[in-house]
């Protein structure tokens, strides 16, 4: 019986038919969309990478490890008061090799914004000025480095101390703000430092370091919309604000118990002993002391700091 074969396959197969050029053209520019998304992306990520990281300056000899900022407004103070808060800021500088910078509150133009706001673009001016130098202490002239012994770094800035001091999974605004301080914030990824009081976030005492991402705040901070809105407390509200709803900010900051380095004299410290300055603290501040309905005075107010600084660290002007 006979089975019939398979047909057998030619050795000459015919040719595949020819793809359409609309087939091509369209494969092509999916490919050429794909290659660019795929670059934007990479871009975006090294973008987002630098901005998060805190890069190390390598400081040449002689470069200050912190520059101490205060913006100096002569408008209601006595030439003696002014002259107490540069003496103060220049003595401390000395004893451990730092630089200050202290501009007119007047040298920026604000565009009618309150002084305070002067604090910011002079921090910038100081980044800019000493680009290699990695710490920036600003204090208001309503403070007083009451303790010219503790270096910024030791007392506050070096990885274990800044972790040991770091309040974590705290409201940013007290007292109930949903909004909270990261409770995984390792001390090498902190660029800001801050304090906060009964009333919120203060201003009067910050420590920032070097670097894009410092830029980027200050600007942020400094944005003329935020100037517009005439927030009541200005820049200090303006402040809480970028820090609640800008996570890029919030994931670089750590506050610190307030009297690490904002201790407040016993008028602004509203009888809060944990707020009150007491012998050995780093800094004492007035706030509201040149509030125009406070009935206060900064000058008088100071007086008995300022002499005990003189007496204790035997600084003679």
């Amino acid at each position: 019986m006979h089975f019939a074969l398979p047909p057998r396959k030619s050795s000459h197969p015919p040719p595949y038919a020819a793809r359409s050029s609309r087939s091509s053209v369209l494969r092509r520019t999916r490919l050429q969309i794909s290659a660019v998304f795929g670059c934007c992306i990479i871009v975006l990520f090294l973008m987002f990478a630098r901005l998060y990281s805190s890069p190390s300056v390598t400081a040449p000899p002689g470069t200050p490890e912190v520059v101490i900022v205060t913006t100096l407004d002569e408008n209601g103070y006595s030439k003696e008061y002014i002259d107490q808060i540069k003496a103060n800021r220049q003595d401390y500088a000395a004893r451990h090799g730092y630089a200050c910078f202290l501009p007119k509150a007047s040298d920026y133009d604000l565009k009618g914004s309150p002084i305070g706001w002067a604090r910011i673009p002079a921090v910038r001016h100081a980044l800019k000025m000493y680009p290699q130098s990695p710490y920036f202490f600003f204090l208001d002239q309503q403070g007083l480095i009451a303790n010219p012994s503790l270096p910024i770094k030791d007392h506050i800035m070096t990885r274990p101390r800044v972790e040991s001091l770091m309040l974590k999974d705290v409201p940013v605004v007290p007292p109930d703000s949903v909004i909270k301080t990261f409770s995984h914030l390792k001390g090498d990824q902190v660029d800001l430092v801050l304090t906060q009081d009964k009333e919120g976030l203060s201003p009067g005492s910050f420590i920032i370091k070097q670097g894009d991402w410092a830029k980027f705040f200050l600007d942020s901070w400094f944005d003329p919309l935020y100037r517009s809105y005439n927030f009541q407390k200005a820049e200090g509200h303006a402040l809480e604000h970028v820090v609640q709803w800008h996570p890029t900010i919030l994931s670089k900051l750590v506050l610190v118990p307030q009297r690490i380095m904002n201790s407040y004299g016993r008028e602004s410290a509203g009888g809060d002993e944990n707020r009150l300055y007491k012998a050995g603290d780093f800094v004492v501040r007035l706030p509201g002391c040149d509030a125009p309905d406070a009935k206060r005075s900064c000058e008088g107010e100071m007086a008995p700091y300022f002499t005990e600084w003189q007496t204790r660290y035997k600084r003679t002007l």
